[in-house]
């Protein structure tokens, strides 16, 4: 019975609905036993809903807890006694350490699996150096570097946290590890600390301390400092960086390093919902270069992204072009191409999955060929066109179809029990309808849940319910206001297709004048229209057939 729940408000509104919905469904005005059976039921229900919506206490304990909070026998969460500001305080100090508990389990688990390939004797090949191969001079593709980290989060209080992160990382044969302990320090609003220790296999123990601090509301500061302990003995390390915002979508930073690479680093990065945009210097030893970079988005309805960028710089010049799509709830693949001068053509392939990330860099060749440009560009759009075709779509539908099925299963018995109520609802309020027809606004047809459009698939079927006579007896002052809630609670409604988006549509007359008014389930109505609405009403002066016959 959420529509007599939720049918509160101020308490004079309050008292002249229940009045209504009284009247409405007085048991006395029945004479057959059913009738009245069902009368009985409804009005108990709606008595219920005015002793608790009346009451300070029990309203604020139905706000915060609902109605299974009232189902308390002493209501043994907190003492009834209280006012309704102490029970706010005591829900709101549960929740608290419901949040201390949630904090305490969660790890925030992170890593990345980077798996790089030599493809370059797909282009790069020498005739004669594959007439001397056995095997008939096929391409030799190989596996050429690996890195594995893995990190994960332990809440220790609500302002100190440990990370514990790890890496393997090979390449050519050669290949070594580390691992690291962080702890870090919440000291306030503006500002952390951190503690990190870690050994590795080569370089040997690390200790590190960093600074973190909001300067103005505009700049802030990183500090660094670091002893790594090798066979060659200790060597410190130091950086310090400052940043301040030069408006909205531009940040400026400068960095000094001091250490194995000493070098000092000024940059200017732009980034807006369609650019991004990076200009940096760096003087050091043993690197400098000058560096600039533009980055092009361009993202669609179906959250596809497709980006292109070009960086150039005293290393050579890079272009790069690629495209990002979401394919499910918690997963993105991306792909980019990478071509440049002395880098070659690299293809990228990178799949992430919640907080894991896989990265397949494939590079193609050394030299800049129009061949393997075209097949980096082609391949992996033609591969992910029928991969998405001939598995993603499948299984995201029967993925689908199979929740649905679970979510109608489980509520099918309380379905069944809220159409009866409906049922009962309709039966006992046809008599009121009859005698409120003659108001000026009059509901001639309304329907609600899953409509049938026209990009649907021809054998698929609107699933609806008529709900033309509850929805003329909430009709009050030549008025029909509904709030933003699902419509499936009001009385006489219930969900015909769960799972699914529904509607409410209905066609209504005022002052002469028809309406047609389509609504989503948990978008606020107000007929007739008012301004502030953004609910599509239209008048129709023509006969009503063609909003029957989509429903048909």
């Amino acid at each position: 019975v959420q529509g007599y729940w939720s049918d509160g408000g101020r308490y004079d509104e309050l008292k002249a609905s229940y009045r209504r919905l009284c009247m409405l469904y007085h048991p006395d005005k029945h004479r057959d036993p059913e009738l009245k059976s069902q009368a009985e039921q409804l009005f108990n229900q709606v008595h219920q809903a005015y002793e608790v919506l009346s009451d300070p206490q029990s309203r604020a304990i139905y706000d915060i807890f609902g109605k299974k909070g009232l189902e308390v026998e002493g209501w043994e969460i907190v003492e009834r006694k209280r006012t309704p500001v102490e029970i706010r305080e005591e829900y709101e100090r549960l929740q608290r350490e419901r949040e201390e508990r949630r904090l305490q389990q969660r790890t925030n688990p992170k890593g990345t699996i980077s798996v790089g390939v030599d493809a370059t004797d797909l282009f790069d090949r020498y005739d004669e150096d594959f007439e001397e191969m056995p095997g008939g001079g096929f391409p030799h593709i190989e596996i050429n570097r690996m890195h594995i980290s893995q990190s994960i989060e332990a809440p220790l209080t609500n302002s100190d946290t440990a990370m514990l992160s790890g890496s393997l990382s090979t390449h050519n044969g050669n290949g070594g590890g580390n691992i690291n302990m962080t702890v870090r320090r919440v000291t306030s609003a503006k500002g952390w600390g951190e503690l990190e220790f870690g050994a590795g296999d080569i370089l040997g123990p690390l200790f590190g301390m960093k600074v973190f601090r909001n300067l103005t509301p505009r700049c802030f500061l990183t500090a660094q400092c670091g002893m790594q302990f090798s066979p060659r003995g200790v060597r410190p390390s130091c950086s310090l960086m400052t940043a301040r915002h030069l408006d909205q979508n531009t940040m400026g930073y400068l960095q000094w390093r001091w250490g194995p690479h000493s070098s000092m680093t000024t940059s200017v990065v732009r980034d807006t919902k369609t650019s991004h945009f990076t200009l940096a210097l760096q003087l050091g030893v043993p690197h400098s270069y000058l560096m600039m970079s533009y980055q092009y988005k361009f993202q669609d309805e179906d959250q596809t992204k497709v980006k292109g960028s070009i960086k150039t710089g005293w290393f050579g010049t890079v272009v790069e072009y690629g495209a990002e799509r979401k394919i499910s709830r918690h997963s993105v693949l991306a792909a980019t191409v990478s071509v440049g001068v002395p880098q070659g053509v690299t293809l990228k392939i990178r799949l992430a999955r919640a907080n894991q990330t896989y990265l397949f860099p494939v590079h193609l060749t050394d030299q800049l060929l129009p061949s393997a440009v075209f097949y980096a560009t082609v391949g992996p759009l033609l591969v992910y066109m029928a991969i998405h075709r001939l598995v993603i779509i499948p299984y995201t539908c029967s993925q689908k179809q199979q929740d649905l099925e679970l979510q109608r299963k489980s509520s099918e018995v309380d379905m069944v029990k809220k159409k009866q109520e409906a049922e009962s609802a309709v039966r006992n309020i046809h008599t009121y309808y009859t005698q409120i027809k003659s108001n000026c606004l009059i509901i001639l047809n309304a329907w609600y849940g899953k409509f049938v459009t026209d990009n649907s698939v021809r054998q698929e079927r609107a699933q609806v319910i008529d709900v033309t006579v509850p929805l003329q007896c909430l009709v009050k002052d030549s008025k029909l206001i509904l709030t933003e809630a699902s419509k499936a609670g009001l009385p006489g409604f219930y969900d015909p297709c769960v799972g699914e988006d529904k509607s409410l549509k209905l066609l209504y007359q005022f002052r002469g004048v028809m309406h047609q008014v389509l609504s989503a389930d948990t978008e606020a109505l107000r007929i007739p229209k008012q301004c502030k609405y953004t609910t599509t009403t239209q008048p129709l002066y023509n006969h009503y057939s063609t909003l029957t016959t989509t429903i048909s």
